[in-house]
């Protein structure tokens, strides 16, 4: 019997969105998966963008990164608020948001996971793992 109520389609994003869901003590943690085939670690992804594989391990990142890229944002936000590309030591890049003031976030500055989770946005929180001494220089 058949029924459209689009429950193969939910059942089959389940599968999909499932692989990097934390659970116990791993809540607080960053997930990434790594591709069995090239070794290439990426982040939240169905297909290796190297090799195109589809056979990816699920790893718990370290947490440890630095400041690719960041810029500050001023729209739909009442204050200003930064994004940011951070480069993890396992390899891959990933987008989300460094505590501190806005304008004193910098390309290479070392960060450290916070909270794997942004509660309003759901991006990665990080900190500054050096207070920044530039505004002595």
């Amino acid at each position: 019997m058949y029924h459209h109520s689009g429950s193969v389609v939910q059942q089959a994003a389940g599968i999909a969105t499932g692989v990097l869901e934390a659970h116990g003590a791993d809540r607080d943690a960053m997930l990434f998966q790594r591709c069995t085939w090239c070794g290439t670690a990426m982040y939240h992804r169905l297909l290796c963008p190297v090799c195109q594989g589809s056979d990816l391990r699920t790893e718990r990142s370290e947490g440890v990164g630095t400041v690719r890229h960041s810029t500050v944002l001023h729209r739909n936000t009442p204050a200003a608020r930064n994004v940011s590309l951070i480069e993890m030591a396992e390899g891959f890049v990933v987008r989300g948001r460094v505590m501190g003031p806005p304008i004193g976030i910098h390309s290479g500055d070392r960060v450290r996971l916070s909270t794997a989770k942004d509660p309003v946005r759901g991006e990665p929180v990080f900190q500054l793992v050096d207070e920044p001494y530039r505004a002595w220089t």
